[in-house]
């Protein structure tokens, strides 16, 4: 029997934990892609996992991940913000509910669903100005407007891609704690480089190597940053905010060019 771990919280939200489990097996279920943990049980309120031995980050490891990553995202999503194929319960960012949508379009999407909820929740807890509130929803309407979208398919992504929830094992990287769902394949890459993964630059070798980025990728990770830091600043702190609204600016500027 391998090595286990439980999470176990009654008080958590109804569909938390098999939400959890759905996204780990669909990330999971792509031949060739990134691994996930194996989900070994679960049950609302609790969830059982395989314990992931954690070894030094290197290079070589990250550019396999980062190979494994792009044939994960290559698999496709039926819609931006789908959910895993075969889940019709809620969705959740951490403890936040998350909305899933069947939306045609990247770019509604993403404003509506991604950014706009935590908007008004990270001004109540004091760590968004009003200000900048109106900036940010300001650079939704560009986002949402379809400036941005391109002709890429909807990509299956984690949703939640930081560097805590990239392990490095002795058998090469294991991906938890998701949020997945079809989504745009540089949101994932662009959390990567918010919160500091290890080796970055060789998981982007390793990723390039199976499907290049399109060109401007670098202009945009502002953009796809969005998500992340508007889920920060609803809940951890000041700082979030400001870097919030420092993005929208930026994404604005992008779209005059």
């Amino acid at each position: 029997m391998p090595e286990t771990i439980e999470k176990a919280d009654p008080r958590a939200p109804q569909g938390f934990f098999p939400a959890e489990a759905a996204g780990l097996r669909w990330l999971g279920e792509v031949d060739g892609g990134a691994r996930t943990v194996r989900v070994l049980e679960v049950a609302e309120g609790r969830i059982v996992l395989e314990r992931i031995a954690q070894t030094r980050p290197s290079a070589e490891a990250a550019r396999a991940f980062g190979a494994a990553l792009a044939r994960t995202h290559d698999a496709g999503a039926s819609a931006f913000g789908a959910p895993p194929a075969g889940w019709a319960g809620p969705g959740f960012i951490g403890r936040r509910p998350q909305a899933y949508a069947h939306e045609e379009r990247w770019g509604a999407f993403y404003a509506r669903d991604r950014v706009l909820p935590f908007v008004d929740i990270a001004v109540e807890a004091g760590n968004l100005t009003p200000e900048e509130a109106d900036a940010v929803r300001a650079c939704c309407d560009v986002v949402s407007s379809g400036r941005f979208d391109d002709d890429e398919a909807p990509a299956r992504i984690h949703g939640d891609l930081w560097a805590g929830n990239v392990l490095f094992s002795p058998g090469g990287v294991v991906l938890i704690d998701p949020a997945a769902h079809g989504g745009h394949r540089e949101t994932d890459l662009a959390m990567l480089a918010l919160f500091g993964a290890p080796h970055l630059g060789d998981i982007l070798d390793g990723y390039q190597r199976v499907h290049p980025l399109r060109q401007g990728w670098q202009e945009r990770v502002a953009l796809h940053q969005l998500h992340p830091l508007a889920v920060h600043a609803a809940g951890h702190g000041r700082s979030y905010g400001i870097e919030l609204a420092r993005a929208a600016e930026a994404v604005r500027a992008l779209s005059a060019r």
